[in-house]
């Protein structure tokens, strides 16, 4: 089990949640999207808040099939440190710069420092140095501790409710008028990427890693693994709601057995009887196609292009026949497709551009 595999199956499912980002993220009007295409405002989970925690699972599943089996064949650690936490910053980094020109182009009140890019770069960089010194009963006890902490800290925090809850305050205290959202008369804010949800989103991305562990040696546990997930991050929920905005310990749980069966099913149907790995050209290149596409819609915002071609393509042909719901959803999708084409040409010339 020393040898690094390329599972199909998981680049095809980091490829599909990809393509999900971008439609989730770029309605042709964010006044006019379907439910379940749209973050639950707080407390509750919808198909769309399933999307992020699912890449961070592929994040920690992609650890367990890239730098486990070098570390199994005695590789450098210090090495591979190095290379673990040069590649996160680039990842970090890469995060901070679209903010810039989202703080630049957009003329927006302050600068974010916090974002997807900025939480990718971290969990990657804290699974990947589990990955490389700590074994896996470790891993497991890490993440145990992690889940079960992060618990503690926020029911000592009182309440988590919007701007009161302990993640908020922190936050507040620390960055201010950086994060996402602000108010200064009140002196609230709050970040659904900020400093203190990164604990539960870091525990989502060692869960991923030891689903990674299991794809390599017992696939067949995914699954019932996936149910013991679900079922205790479900009951929990009754207690502790399920939370993006905090990524709250149910919510790692609930969302984390979700992406266990789908690593379960798509390793089944495309590993396994070798069904076509759908998604896979989004999946080799994933930060690629996510900050192209991200940098690309930053400048049609700015320069007003994108709202003409809702309005004048979208909004004005489609509306008045299926309604403005149906219209921005088929911009979304035309996106996608349009960034499936360059991914496709990347694929097939075997470009595949690493962060």
């Amino acid at each position: 089990m020393n040898k690094a595999i390329r599972y199909a199956s998981v680049d095809a499912l980091r490829g599909i949640t990809v393509a999900a980002m971008l439609l989730v993220n770029n309605p042709g009007s964010w006044s006019h999207v379907y439910a379940p295409l749209l973050h639950s405002e707080w407390h509750g989970c919808t198909p769309t808040d399933l999307v992020f925690p699912f890449f961070l699972v592929i994040v920690g599943v992609s650890i367990a099939l890239g730098v486990v089996p070098r570390v199994e064949q005695g590789a450098d650690r210090r090495a591979l440190t190095r290379t673990v936490l040069i590649r996160a910053a680039r990842i970090l980094g890469l995060g901070l710069l679209l903010h810039f020109l989202a703080w630049w182009w957009l003329d927006l009140p302050h600068y974010r420092p916090w974002g997807v890019l900025q939480r990718i770069g971290l969990c990657f960089a804290f699974a990947g140095m589990a990955a490389i010194w700590l074994k896996p009963k470790a891993q497991t006890l890490c993440l145990g501790v992690l889940v079960v902490g992060y618990a503690a800290l926020l029911a000592a925090g009182g309440s988590i409710e919007p701007w009161l809850n302990v993640d908020s305050r922190v936050d507040t205290r620390l960055f201010g008028a950086l994060l996402y959202q602000y108010d200064p008369a009140t002196g609230h804010g709050h970040d659904p990427e900020g400093l203190m949800s990164t604990l539960g989103a870091l525990a989502s991305t060692l869960l991923g890693l030891r689903a990674g562990a299991l794809l390599r040696q017992r696939p067949w546990r995914l699954l019932p693994v996936a149910v013991l997930l679900l079922l205790v991050g479900g009951i929990w929920a009754q207690w502790l709601p399920l939370n993006k905005n905090l990524w709250t310990p149910s919510y790692v749980l609930w969302t984390g057995g979700w992406a266990f069966a789908g690593l379960w099913m798509a390793h089944i149907l495309i590993d396994c009887r070798q069904w076509p790995a759908l998604g896979r050209r989004f999946g080799v290149n994933a930060i690629t196609a996510y900050a192209g596409s991200s940098a690309m819609v930053l400048a049609m915002m700015a320069t007003g292009s994108w709202g003409w071609l809702w309005e004048h393509l979208f909004n004005r042909w489609l509306s008045p026949l299926a309604g403005a719901q149906f219209a921005s959803l088929v911009m979304a999708l035309s996106f996608v497709a349009l960034w499936w084409l360059p991914m496709a040409w990347m694929d097939r010339r075997k470009i595949y551009l690493k962060i």
